[in-house]
């Protein structure tokens, strides 16, 4: 599958950069004039001088617990439900149009939907699963309470494909319809398609029509695309979020995720928000036009790299590797607790460092706290003993400082890594 959904996909890279960044302007004024959250967020941001990578990164990263804690503060005052961050509303919300369905995810976050067909961009990435106009979709995704169901389903539509909404659970009735419909591909988690495979062939039924499958929620190793494969199923991983729609899809390449045109993508070092060089481990941080949601430098929490080169199908936008682990690790040593914020707070204290890692090893309650530290720029050695006494006020622990050789922890995933035995 190398033909493409449309010509934005095989633009040269420079004229995607050239019009990102010339409607990157626009948005940030738009989320400004009509997010109230982006009004007081981006207070002294001048919205014209926002027009490169480079601008871009000098605004705060907005994140989900974010969302959580205007939200909450809203509905306790009897506010917006969104928080102020979408543009979207119903009746007595004073918006510019109106939200289509509203979602609620763990949190609880409440996320719109507007009226625009494909609202959440999943086209792209299902027409890159091989999904064409035609086709019977069996739809998996939740329909209740959170989107995943409405994103697939309305990229499934804009195809022009026909959708069952299974929905989640009930697998001898999903079982039912499959072998009675005949749909041509699946879209929901690699779990649950297995589940429902194996249920097939423990009761004789057998699914030939199935051929293709958009998966998202989890992870796909490659033992389970393996599996999926020898019983005539090509599945192909959707990364994306409530928050944001779509962010990158897998293509008939198998070689990372490309991202989505309508988002810009950075991948920045966990809790302080500046890039990273390419191919290095970082959080990926999104904005996108959606002027419904505007949400800008949005932090995922999800960590990824960005892949070199372009990908052989001929798309041309960025790659990145496929989902790493999280960013926003939490550890308890000895009673105290330890956030990524922590060592946020200490590169900003000594800014002679260029990366630092957490690692704690022993057994619990017999833990042994070590801080990993990469010196920034050709500088060979660090003041431990400053650095040690940053920890002690900071995390109110003691450890042991440790230099590291520059690069070493570049690909380090995590800011925290708990290397304890329990028991």
């Amino acid at each position: 599958m190398t033909d493409h959904l449309d010509a934005l996909e095989t633009r040269d890279p420079a004229e995607r950069e050239a019009a990102l960044m010339k409607i990157l302007p626009a948005q940030i004024a738009h989320a400004k004039a009509h997010s109230p959250a982006f009004a007081q967020i981006l207070a002294d941001v001048d919205p014209g001088q926002i027009d490169s990578r480079a601008a871009l990164a000098q605004l705060p990263v907005t994140r989900k617990k974010q969302l959580h804690e205007r939200q909450t503060q809203a509905h306790a005052e009897g506010g917006d439900p969104f928080g102020g961050f979408s543009t979207l509303g119903w009746r007595a919300l004073a918006r510019p149009a109106r939200a289509r369905r509203v979602f609620q995810s763990p949190g609880p976050i409440y996320e719109p939907e507007g009226e625009v067909p494909d609202y959440w961009r999943f086209a792209r990435a299902l027409y890159a699963a091989g999904l064409r106009e035609g086709d019977l979709v069996h739809n998996s995704f939740s329909y209740h309470l959170t989107p995943a169901g409405s994103m697939f389903e309305t990229g499934a539509h804009a195809l022009g494909c026909t959708v069952f909404p299974g929905g989640v659970g009930n697998t001898e009735l999903q079982l039912l319809a499959m072998r009675q419909l005949g749909p041509q591909a699946y879209v929901g988690t690699p779990s649950f398609l297995r589940i429902l495979l194996e249920k097939g062939e423990e009761t004789g039924v057998s699914l030939p029509s199935l051929t293709k499958a958009s998966v998202s929620g989890e992870a796909l190793p490659a033992a389970l695309r393996d599996w999926f494969k020898a019983r005539g199923i090509d599945a192909y991983q959707t990364y994306g979020s409530a928050d944001l729609g779509m962010i990158a899809y897998e293509t008939a390449a198998r070689e990372g995720l490309v991202v989505d045109e309508q988002v810009l993508l950075e991948i920045v070092q966990p809790g302080t928000g500046d890039p990273v060089a390419e191919g290095e481990v970082g959080e990926v941080v999104v904005t996108v036009f959606n002027p419904a949601y505007p949400l800008l430098r949005f932090g995922t929490g999800d960590l990824s790299a960005l892949l070199p080169g372009r990908c052989p199908t001929g798309r041309t936008n960025l790659r990145i590797r496929g989902w790493l682990g999280r960013a926003d690790q939490v550890t308890k040593v000895r009673g105290m607790f330890i956030y990524p914020k922590h060592v946020e707070d200490l590169l900003r204290r000594h800014p002679e460092l260029a990366r630092a890692v957490f690692t704690v090893e022993g057994e619990m309650a017999r833990d042994a706290l070590t801080l990993l530290v990469e010196p920034r720029g050709g500088q060979v050695g660090v003041d431990a003993g400053a650095i040690a006494q940053s920890v002690r006020e900071i995390t109110k622990l003691r450890a042991e400082v440790q230099a590291v050789a520059p690069g070493a922890l570049a690909e380090r995933p995590h800011l925290i890594e708990d290397r304890r035995r329990i028991g």
